[in-house]
C-alpha cells in the first residue's frame, strides 16, 4: 500500500529522473509520468522476488508504460540452493530475464542495471541484465573509466552485455527537499540512461521503441566498437535526435 515505506533506494533511483529542485537538479525525464512498483524485500533475499517483478512487469504492460528503469539484480541467495551459476545468464533461465525479454517483444524499452558485481568472485551481470533485447547499463566514473564495481559482460550465451554505461560513480540524486546526495552503483547509471529514453521517445513518437533502442547504441562512444566493461560505451542522446 505503501510504496515509501522500506529503503531510500528506489526513492533515490527515482529521484534521478524525475527530481527537480530548484538551482540544484534536474532528473532526466522530470516530466514523464510514473508509476512505481515495490519488489525488493531488502530484509532478504530469495528468488520470491523475481516474482515479484514479474508481476509488476505484467501490471506496468497493462498499463501501457513505454519505458521500465529496473535497478535490480539476482544470483546470490540467502538459500544458496537457490543461486545462479554464470551458465544460467542466458537470458533464459531467470524469470525476470524471461519476463524482461517479452516486454520488450511487446515494445517496452526495459533498461536495466548491470549489476555491482565487477569486485567481486560473481565479477558478471546479473538477471534479469541478462535478458537479450533490453538496454543493460553499466557504471563510468567523470572520465568515462569504467567502475570498478561495475558487473562485466558478456551473457553466457555471448552476446554484448552491458549495452552501454553512464555515470554510476558520485551520482548526484535528490536527497531530501533541500539537499542533493551522491552515490555509486548501476542502480544510478540506469535511471540516467531509462530518463533519456523517455525523453527521446517523447520526440520520436514515430519510431518503433527497437529502432529507438538501437539508435541509442549507434551513439554510444565506442560504437561500433565495443567491450564487455561499458557495452558500446556512453550514449549521446542529442545525436540519436
Amino acid at each position: 500500500p505503501n510504496v515509501f515505506d522500506k529503503s531510500a533506494h528506489g526513492t533515490y533511483v527515482w529521484g534521478i529522473m524525475a527530481g527537480v529542485m530548484q538551482d540544484q537538479f534536474m532528473g532526466a525525464a522530470p516530466l514523464a509520468n510514473y508509476y512505481l512498483f515495490q519488489t525488493e524485500d531488502v530484509d532478504s533475499e530469495y528468488r520470491i522476488e523475481e516474482d515479484n517483478w514479474v508481476a509488476a512487469a505484467e501490471l506496468a504492460d497493462s498499463l501501457g508504460l513505454d519505458v521500465i528503469n529496473s535497478s535490480l539484480g539476482y544470483s546470490l541467495f540467502d538459500d544458496t540452493t537457490m543461486n545462479y551459476q554464470y551458465t544460467d545468464m542466458d537470458g533464459q533461465v531467470s524469470r525476470a530475464s524471461i519476463a524482461a525479454e517479452k516486454l520488450s517483444k511487446k515494445g517496452v524499452i526495459v533498461v536495466n542495471s548491470a549489476g555491482n558485481s565487477g569486485n567481486s568472485h560473481w565479477y558478471f551481470i546479473t538477471a534479469p541484465a541478462d535478458a537479450e533485447d533490453i538496454l543493460t547499463v553499466g557504471a563510468v566514473d567523470s572520465l568515462a573509466k569504467v567502475a570498478g564495481f561495475s558487473s562485466h559482460g558478456p551473457t553466457y550465451d555471448g552476446r554484448i552485455k552491458p549495452n552501454v554505461s553512464a555515470m554510476g560513480v558520485k551520482t548526484y540524486y535528490p536527497f531530501s527537499d533541500d539537499k542533493v546526495g551522491k552515490g555509486n552503483g548501476t542502480s544510478y547509471s540506469s535511471p540516467i540512461i531509462a530518463g533519456s529514453v523517455a525523453s527521446l521517445l517523447s520526440a520520436l513518437k514515430d519510431y518503433s521503441p527497437a529502432a529507438v533502442r538501437n539508435t541509442i547504441e549507434k551513439t554510444a562512444s565506442l560504437f561500433p566498437t565495443y567491450n564487455f566493461d561499458l557495452g558500446y560505451g556512453i550514449p549521446d542522446f542529442w545525436w540519436a535526435y
